[in-house]
């Protein structure tokens, strides 16, 4: 085409090469500029620029490579069965098998071999196993991925993770023979039973993991499991929120982004337009993580589970509405909570002079121009031929933080509520961002009253006893921590839209909004939740336990207050959380949210 430009055409021949190496004529190919991601038979890969720089070219090369190869030679379903409980023995089960499949890949390829090298690289300047300095801080699934890929394909591990490696290597190698890998590598049934024992051998699991034995998806030969990867894929990425592509351990990140790639699935006419992704597309492990610590210090195997996540979905305000639309929603929102916004203005300027007030600034003096300096007037007073001089204020950034407001959007929000939490996260964002503190703010719901399409899948299955969460989730990025806020102040209107608002399950929420906030780069997180009450969803409820969804909000508010760098504050509108929360308070009329936000934040900022 005479319009096509030299980027159009890498994208088209990418995109052919990908469905070349998958054996997947369905395979489709999307660049992003957020963290590269695969759903199913979607692959979306990091954007090069438009001239194309060779490094550039190899990563997206890399990324599309080794997607289209887990289509082709990885088996979800047969990987599930054999997927151990434990937190740390499945972050090593998954990326040792992301190992295997790079490595069947390579053989006899050295553009693949060399492309996968380059993504891997990338993928290693945000693990921590760069960062480790002893062998308490080596994050486990990194490097036994590394190690089953040095056996597997003879190549050495990158110089950037040699140090961590040696400090566990002798170690690893004393307890298990990662050598009786390389003979099974094209049996993936054979190479989990060997990987379960790895585990075992390791002490991360108390005995292996055998993989139940089936008809469907049990095939040994290279070209057929992918109709277990077309829906497999997702349902592995939804159910336990970890990629076998990723190598870092880190699991709540990739609960989050499993939901992400499941949004843009149900959203194939904007594949690029997701919001999320950047924490939400964690699978090949593009964000900053924890280190592997001991066990408790990662997030927690609860027992909560959904009965599957292929209808949920992470979505960008935009993606729900269309422009004018949200501007007229924002404009009824400004309307209705006109008279409150003087007050929490001047709420918002008081914090932001107790924000000020705590950067540090100085001055350079003898400065040619600036301000005056009038303390060395007096030189020029005695004598009139020395110069004037100046001094110019030199301010430092205020400590390097960001906030996040997570904000429910069930339907017992609805009214004056949910428009008190919307203004007051408009305000937030812009004072925040005066101070140099960046804001993200998201929403969470459900798509559908009573359950949705997970439950008709539920029904078709012949209903059967304890099948965890029955609804289909909708996380919403009313704005994200890098947008700024003048892009992002109409998508706050669509709070005020008619039948947004249903039911909430705050415990997934939480783990989304917080695997965001560990994958952000800044010193200082803030997860701040504005809530009305208890997670309520009657279609999880009506087939489970009565304290189902609480007992799983517990447990990740336990896990974040107690083992995770993220500091959570709570607002309750009209509803004690303080049961829940250790750092709480609670309003019984919602023009008090304004304040009481603006408050805590104070607070918080006051603490050493």
């Amino acid at each position: 085409m005479a319009n096509e430009t030299p980027l159009d055409r890498f994208k088209a021949v990418l995109a052919g090469t990908a469905r070349a190496i998958a054996e997947q004529p369905e395979v489709e190919l999307a660049f992003t500029a957020d963290a590269p991601a695969q759903s199913g038979k979607h692959l979306k890969v990091p954007m090069p620029a438009r001239a194309l720089p060779p490094e550039q070219v190899a990563e997206a090369r890399g990324f599309a490579d080794q997607f289209a190869l887990k289509i082709r030679y990885h088996d979800t379903a047969l990987h599930l069965r054999g997927a151990p409980g434990e937190a740390v023995a499945r972050a090593v089960y998954d990326a040792v098998e992301g190992a295997r499949v790079e490595a069947l890949g390579s053989r006899g390829y050295a553009g693949i071999t060399e492309n996968l090298t380059t993504a891997l690289e990338m993928r290693l300047r945000s693990d921590p196993i760069t960062r480790a300095r002893s062998e308490a801080e080596v994050p486990l699934s990194t490097a036994l991925a590394l190690m089953v890929r040095e056996r597997l394909t003879g190549l050495e591990s990158p110089a950037a993770a040699a140090p961590a490696l040696a400090l566990v290597r002798e170690w690893v190698d004393a307890r298990t023979d990662l050598d009786a890998l390389a003979l099974a590598i094209d049996d993936q049934r054979a190479f989990q039973t060997l990987a379960a024992r790895m585990l075992a051998d390791l002490e991360l699991t108390e005995a292996p993991v055998e993989p139940e034995d089936a008809d469907d998806g049990g095939d040994d030969e290279e070209g057929e499991n992918e109709p277990a990867d077309e829906e497999g894929d997702d349902s592995e990425d939804e159910q336990d929120g970890q990629g076998e592509g990723q190598v870092d351990a880190r699991g709540e990140q990739r609960e989050s982004d499993s939901d992400d790639g499941e949004g843009e699935q149900q959203r194939q006419d904007s594949p690029d337009d997701m919001e999320g992704e950047g924490q939400d597309d964690g699978e090949e492990g593009m964000q900053p993580v924890r280190p592997n610590r001991p066990q408790p210090d990662l997030t927690p195997q609860f027992d909560y589970k959904p009965w599957t996540t292929q209808f949920d979905e992470v979505v960008a305000a935009t993606d729900l509405c269309d422009a004018d639309e949200l501007a007229r929603l924002r404009g009824y929102l400004d309307q209705q909570l006109a008279h409150l916004q003087s007050a929490v203005s001047k709420l918002a300027n008081r914090l932001q002079r107790r924000l000020m007030a705590q950067q540090s600034r100085s001055w350079d003096f003898d400065q040619d121009e600036g301000m005056l300096d009038a303390a060395r007037l007096a030189r020029v007073v005695v004598n009139p031929t020395q110069s004037l001089s100046y001094k110019i204020e030199r301010d430092t950034d205020f400590r390097d933080t960001v906030v996040t407001l997570l904000i429910d959007n069930s339907g017992s929000m609805r009214g004056r509520p949910i428009g008190i939490a919307a203004i007051s996260a408009d305000i937030l964002a812009r004072t925040l961002e005066r101070c140099g503190v960046k804001t993200e703010i998201l929403g969470f719901t459900t798509r559908a009253w009573k359950g949705g399409q997970s439950r008709e899948a539920w029904l078709a299955a012949g209903r059967p006893p304890q099948p965890g969460r029955l609804n289909d989730v909708r996380h919403i990025v009313y704005k994200k921590a890098d947008d700024p806020w003048r892009r992002a102040r109409t998508n706050l209107g669509l709070m005020m839209r008619e039948g947004l608002l249903k039911e909430n399950i705050d415990g997934e929420a939480l783990v989304w909004a917080h695997s965001r906030l560990i994958a952000r780069p800044e010193e200082r997180r803030i997860l701040m939740v504005i809530s009305d009450g208890a997670p309520v969803d009657d279609s999880t409820l009506s087939v489970n336990s009565g304290s189902y969804l609480e007992r799983h909000l517990r447990q990740v508010i336990g896990w974040i207050e107690t083992k995770s760098p993220v500091e959570l504050i709570a607002i309750g509108i009209g509803h004690d959380v303080t049961r829940y929360y250790a750092r709480a308070v609670t309003i019984m009329d919602a023009e008090q949210l304004g304040g009481t936000i603006i408050e805590q934040l104070a607070a918080l900022f006051d603490t050493p």
